[in-house]
């Protein structure tokens, strides 16, 4: 669907900057005119940014959330939740795909809505970002994992363990993150493979006790869950929706490609790509993960409810009804570095969300201070404090907190896209009162501006409705009420009040700045350089093979 150019000479160059230049290429940062001044550099390489994009965020929400979402839904309100979500968002990542890659600069969508919306846009959806991000739903969802093997040890042990690893990652810097994130998602990607392939031989009746499943529990206890025992198609269609807001929180950090743009090397090549990748990571991941999943466990599995202290992942409770020994474990450890990976994802992404904050003026400054390296030490300590809020799986129960957090970072995902959307069509709109021709543009799709206001509607749609379930009769939780909403409700005080308080309106089509930071982003455009070696060969053949193959 959507176009890529590689040629940097294809665009033009300007001389003019931004009042936040972009990220320098020199070790000290050192500008030509006042003191010093460091800033992010651009340490992410290709395979990192192309691992980022397929598997750097894919987590709990996939291998455990999951849970929830077949419990309520049902193997076929599972696929169809998933799949409407996926459909949400490759709209949104072909949306951000194609300003990004114009205009890759540090803050990412957060910059970009200061430029073509308004100021008071940019530090909504830049708090609204960081907020995202800061949760920590993934920690939480590690000592339910690690419960899995003993049960004995406090939570907190578990949650200890996980802050070390995660904040260690992120204080090494971006080369490191992008050297761990390509390991961690490796992993991801050939676990989650290898356990739909794994799942499919199980359905067929190759597991130790030659059960063959086939579509067996899509008939008993059925392909849809009647939600809370409300009969007929309302409480099937109830289920479905009770889906909607799970499967976003597997979703979201899609768009982290956004805010790795300020660190990527070569971006309007490597950028491109890495959004086409999208399309792989919705079909291959989650929708062959939970059509699997739907198939090998049955909806009213006890084991799948979270908050019951015996849950498990729905891919261990297959492998184990399934009599394989040992392999449960060995998956389970898997999982566990999907979480430590999500969890060091979401810290690199508030830290650079703060940042770019920061650069806009809606931050104090001294979140802007990086080491020689780059590294914006500040403002990942800052982040990094929020992670103690994990300690609440110790006393509430690590499922307990885990479905308060990913509501939570579902509700502030879902308005990011909305974000993201609503800037597109403002760009979009820009583009066309200055007469720019998109087909000159780095990435674009033929989808616009349809997949942009499909984003919109269907990101605001599934908020409103988000937490309905408090409001049936007798099932009223405060906790689920307020982490569900309280977001909703906070974005237009956000934004209104900034407004006020900054006296700003919205940027006009004909006064919108296309032509800031170009000249430095061109500059950073270069040819790849030949591979070193078989391995490096190898890598660039696949990323070249997959690029082909989505023309």
């Amino acid at each position: 669907m959507g176009v890529e150019k590689t040629d940097p000479n294809a665009y033009p160059r300007h001389a003019s900057k931004g009042e936040f230049s972009d990220v320098s290429d020199h070790d000290d940062g050192e500008s030509s005119q006042g003191p010093p001044r460091r800033t992010l550099q651009r340490k992410l390489k290709n395979r990192h940014i192309a691992m980022i994009s397929i598997g750097g965020v894919i987590g709990t929400g996939l291998f455990v959330g999951t849970a929830n979402a077949l419990m309520y839904g049902g193997p076929i309100g599972l696929l169809l939740g998933y799949m409407v979500m996926g459909s949400i968002v490759y709209c949104v990542m072909v949306t951000l795909g194609e300003m990004v890659a114009f205009l890759p600069i540090p803050g990412g969508h957060i910059k970009l809505a200061e430029r073509f919306v308004d100021p008071a846009f940019s530090f909504t959806m830049g708090w609204n970002y960081w907020y995202n991000w800061t949760i920590v739903s993934e920690i939480s969802a590690a000592a339910i994992l690690i419960n899995y093997w003993n049960k004995t040890v406090n939570n907190s042990v578990w949650v200890v363990m996980c802050l070390v690893v995660v904040l260690t990652i992120n204080m090494l810097g971006a080369g490191a993150y992008g050297e761990a994130e390509f390991v961690f998602a490796s992993i991801k990607v050939i676990t989650i493979t290898g356990l739909i392939i794994l799942g499919i031989v199980i359905d067929l009746g190759g597991g130790p006790n030659h059960d063959r499943i086939g579509f067996r529990y899509w008939k008993n206890p059925g392909p849809f869950a009647q939600y809370d025992g409300i009969s007929g198609a309302k409480g099937r269609f109830l289920g479905w929706w009770a889906v909607l807001t799970q499967a976003a929180f597997s979703f979201i950090g899609t768009e982290i490609v956004a805010i790795a743009a300020g660190e990527a090397k070569n971006p309007r090549r490597t950028l491109p790509k890495a959004i086409r990748r999208v399309y792989i990571r919705i079909l291959l991941f989650y929708i062959g993960g939970t059509l699997v999943i739907g198939l090998l466990v049955p909806s009213n599995n006890p084991l799948l409810k979270l908050n019951s202290g015996t849950a498990q992942s729905p891919f261990v409770i297959a492998i184990e009804t399934a009599g394989i020994k040992s392999l449960p474990s060995i998956i389970n450890a898997c999982l566990l570095t999907s979480a430590w990976s999500a969890s060091s994802s979401d810290l690199y992404t508030a830290s650079r969300a703060v940042y770019g904050l920061a650069a806009s003026g809606n931050a104090p400054k001294f979140f802007l201070k990086t080491t020689r390296n780059g590294l914006p030490y500040v403002a990942v300590l800052f982040c990094a404090a929020f992670s103690l809020l994990a300690f609440m799986a110790v006393s509430k129960g690590a499922g307990n907190v885990f479905q308060w957090f990913s509501n939570m970072t579902a509700i502030a995902g879902l308005m990011t896209w909305f974000g993201i959307s609503v800037t597109y069509l403002r760009f979009y709109k820009g583009m066309q009162v200055q007469g720019i021709d998109r087909k000159t543009l780095p990435y674009y799709t033929n989808l616009q501006p349809y997949a942009a206001w499909w984003g919109v509607v269907s990101t605001l749609t599934v908020c409103f409705f988000s937490g309905w379930s408090v409001f049936l009769n007798g099932k009223w939780s405060t906790a689920t009420f307020v982490t569900n909403y309280i977001l909703l409700a906070a974005w237009p005080v956000m934004y209104f009040g900034a407004r006020l308080y900054y006296r700003t309106k919205p940027v006009a089509p004909e006064d919108m700045d296309f032509k800031s930071d170009l000249a430095e982003i061109a500059a950073d455009s270069y040819d790849e350089p030949p591979p070193k070696n078989r391995l490096e060969a190898f890598w660039q053949w696949l990323i070249e093979l997959e690029h082909d193959t989505t023309e």
